[in-house]
């Protein structure tokens, strides 16, 4: 195994001492595979196609999105790929993992399903205002319909798909919704008055411990990748609505209070691991790869969208049909709130190859790949 990076907590060591002792190096699979299956729940930035038939504002299935993706407009908010297809690549599955919707008619589950869906979070109400989407309890609730066409697929052998779903590996985007989709639209919400920033974090991350423990105790998920948040102050859509900054090219207190959460998060990674046997939990610190992506000579334009953004969606998603900017991989942002592909696989490389010690804790994906 490769160096690992750890956090810099007594923690995060200890986390690194019990993966080495408890982790068993797994070979390939078939095709050149790392993992047999790679499972995806999360909101837009990991969506690719469950929104397409809902009735919702947030859906993407439509040009200028996927130009340069050889499908087209699939329901992916990115010009191109988005991170956890690129991961998939890197763990050498021979295509993308199909989505949830595409695969309720039969689709072969063996290799994973991607339940991820555009604005949704971990708490139930958020992004209602939009229309249909996903939540992360929604999610959980469509994985017990996979795990069990699983079972059928394997003779009903319950154990056999266990030991089966133990080597897969698990990623969870969530949060970002719960921000910039409920805590921070007062006029929709009420959290923001029922809670303080501090408060929120907590409960959120609160929350997310018990669906990742369903996860891991109803459905046999031992290795699994927590993406934090990046810095939503410094969205394009972000910047626009809340006006004055005061002289920051972001909005602070939404990035203070997203960095809350992380911080949240990354103390939940520790507890996942000391507590349930045989638990492979990672943080993958997104705010801080993304942020590194912004001094990198290669993105030239770190705060405006690639797309023209559409007015009837509060000026964040692109305008069905117009013409984006030629130098994609140049902007970090596609539309006003949503990465490019560049930055997707900026984020994307260093979530599985770290190449700082806080880029993930306490290991990378592709170590945890090998445990």
């Amino acid at each position: 195994m490769k160096e690992s990076y750890y956090c810099n907590s007594a923690i995060c060591c200890f986390l690194f001492i019990l993966f080495l002792v408890s982790g068993s190096v797994h070979g390939r699979h078939d095709r050149g595979q790392l993992v047999p299956c790679f499972f995806i729940f999360g909101a837009s930035s990991f969506d690719n196609g469950n929104n397409n038939a809902l009735p919702t504002l947030v859906k993407s299935n439509y040009p200028p999105y996927g130009i340069d993706f050889p499908a087209g407009p699939t329901g992916r908010f990115s010009n191109g790929r988005n991170i956890v297809d690129i991961i998939s690549e890197f763990l050498g599955f021979e295509d993308y993992i199909p989505s949830f919707a595409s695969t309720v008619g039969g689709e072969d589950i063996l290799k994973g399903v991607n339940y991820a869906s555009g604005g949704s979070g971990i708490r139930a109400e958020t992004g209602q205002h939009n229309g249909a989407r996903i939540s992360m309890d929604a999610q959980l609730r469509n994985h017990h319909i996979t795990v069990s066409r699983l079972i059928n697929r394997l003779g009903q052998n319950e154990s056999a798909a266990k030991e089966y779903l133990n080597k897969c590996i698990y990623a969870a985007g969530l949060g970002t919704n719960d921000y910039v989709s409920n805590y921070f639209l007062p006029l929709l919400y009420p959290t923001s008055r029922i809670y303080t920033p501090e408060q929120y974090a907590l409960v959120l991350a609160q929350q997310y411990s018990q669906q990742l423990k369903t996860l891991y105790t109803n459905y046999g998920a031992r290795k699994i990748a927590l993406f934090g948040l990046a810095q939503l102050g410094c969205a394009p859509s972000v910047v626009a609505s809340n006006g004055a900054t005061n002289g920051s090219a972001c909005v602070d207190y939404i990035n203070d209070a997203v960095q809350l959460f992380n911080n949240r998060l990354k103390e939940l990674v520790g507890e996942l691991n000391r507590n349930l046997t045989d638990a492979k939990f990672i943080y993958v610190n997104v705010y801080e790869i993304a942020s590194e992506a912004t001094s990198y000579p290669s993105f030239r334009v770190i705060d405006a969208p690639c797309c023209p953004v559409a007015s009837n969606n509060t000026l964040i998603l692109c305008t069905i049909n117009q013409t984006p900017c030629p130098n994609r991989d140049e902007y970090l942002y596609w539309d006003a709130l949503h990465l490019s592909e560049a930055t997707n696989m900026f984020i994307a490389n260093r979530s599985y190859n770290a190449q700082s010690p806080t880029h993930t804790c306490p290991i990378d994906i592709s170590d945890l790949a090998k445990l």
